[in-house]
């Protein structure tokens, strides 16, 4: 049995730590499940929110669900259910209105102003207190899909196995504690299982979301484009990194978004922004044209010195991004204060390698041999300071356990050295 719902959370978090590290969302199904959705969060530090959804009931038998409803509009309807049903759109229209007026009170009650978070091309962790008959939780798979999520990840203490069978259907994974083939009741799990009112979920969403940084999405001017970017300000942040991504990659890419947490958690602003448009990255030519993207890069980080004029710049480069990014920092009008690269390659800079008078670090993995020796070659050629750190056991995009853990921290420790004043008297 567990404790409570937060000893239940905490239990639940050990299997999920193999997602630690990558784009997540975790989603509490209110209200009990979000205590439980709390802990998780916490646990692999990352932003909480609900999944709020109404099934869509026949009106003479409204257990049975023809659909269900989220926020933003999200409609997902059983074709087979309305067939059998006969239910004509007038039926189904009242019944979505009601259930509508309802969402919405629900909303304002636990969000208490909050903005939701985006799921677009994220993994949704959608976690409740316990499932019974699964049917609520396979709606808000249904929903949190419609939502934009790429992968979602369903999660529970306890769950009978016929249950966690079904969502299979709609779920890319399930992690369930507890399987009884007798469930009994969910509460019969617990030692406490009080009711949860609306207040404590908004109280723990407050709590998930008081962050000292503020997020904002942007469009960065670049010559003719306009392109689309996320900019987060720590308070009082007086250092900056802007990330250029790899070939194929764009301002969502999961690692270059975990990275960016981390050193938004050490006091640094981030900008992740696409470096080329949707038309612009269909060439693949552009993907690999590391001229242009350096004069994105520096067409950004002028844009951004107007609005934080006296913050400090850094770029992050991964792949090819990373040569785009030492392309951009050579010379020292260029005014970027420190450079990482993780998994780059250096080497597509060529000449202006020289030039980069900005402390470098490069980050590799022990297994990604050939762009090992590529960033080898490449470090004698660095006109500054640099140094080079191989990650014990990891391949070229640090999927392995604890990689992308260590390369955030190797970046934050060195952003944080270059770039933030307070750092100043320990250089």
């Amino acid at each position: 049995m567990f404790a409570d719902r937060t000893d239940a959370g905490r239990r639940l978090s050990a299997r999920l730590e193999h997602l630690r590290g990558q784009d997540v969302v975790v989603l509490g199904l209110p209200r009990g499940g979000v205590v439980v959705a709390f802990e998780a969060a916490q646990a692999l530090g990352a932003p909480l929110d609900v999944i709020l959804v109404r099934k869509l009931g026949v009106p003479i038998q409204p257990e049975l669900g023809f659909g269900a409803i989220g926020e933003d509009g999200v409609r997902v309807l059983n074709p087979d259910i309305i067939r059998a049903a006969r239910l004509s759109p007038e039926d189904m229209a009242r019944v979505e209105e009601n259930e509508h007026a309802v969402l919405r009170r629900r909303a304002e009650q636990v969000r208490a102003g909050r903005p939701k978070v985006s799921l677009t091309g994220r993994t949704a962790v959608i976690v409740d207190d316990g499932i019974a008959t699964g049917s609520t939780a396979r709606a808000a798979c249904q929903v949190a899909r419609a939502q934009g999520a790429s992968r979602i990840v369903l999660a529970a203490p306890v769950c009978p196995p016929e249950a966690a069978e079904l969502l299979r259907a709609d779920a890319d994974e399930v992690i369930c504690l507890e399987t009884p083939a007798d469930l009994g009741g969910i509460g019969l799990w617990y030692h406490d299982f009080r009711q949860v009112g609306d207040d404590e979920v908004a109280d723990l969403l407050r709590r998930a979301g008081d962050r000292p940084y503020r997020e904002e999405e942007v469009r960065v001017p670049a010559g003719a484009a306009d392109l689309p970017g996320t900019l987060v300000l720590p308070d009082g942040a007086d250092a900056i990194v802007v990330f250029a991504h790899g070939s194929g990659s764009g301002r969502r890419s999961p690692r270059n978004r975990y990275v960016a947490g981390v050193l938004n958690q050490a006091g640094l602003g981030t900008l992740l922004f696409d470096l080329l448009t949707g038309a612009e990255g269909a060439d693949r030519r552009n993907v690999f044209d590391i001229e242009l993207l350096a004069e994105r890069l520096r067409q950004a980080t002028a844009w951004l010195r107007e609005r934080a004029p006296a913050a400090r710049i850094g770029y992050f480069g991964a792949s090819t991004g990373a040569a785009a990014a030492l392309w951009a920092a050579a010379g020292r009008e260029s005014g970027v204060a420190a450079v990482v690269s993780r998994g780059g390659r250096p080497d597509l800079a060529g000449p202006h390698l020289a030039a980069v008078t900005a402390p470098t670090l490069l980050i590799v993995g022990q297994h990604d041999e050939a762009v090992l020796e590529l960033n080898r070659s490449a470090q004698q050629r660095l006109g500054g300071e640099s140094q080079l750190e191989i990650v014990p056991g990891a391949t070229h995009l640090f999927e392995e356990p604890g990689a992308l853990e260590r390369v955030a921290e190797l970046a934050s420790d060195w952003f944080a050295r270059h770039l933030l004043r307070s750092h100043a008297g320990s250089r």
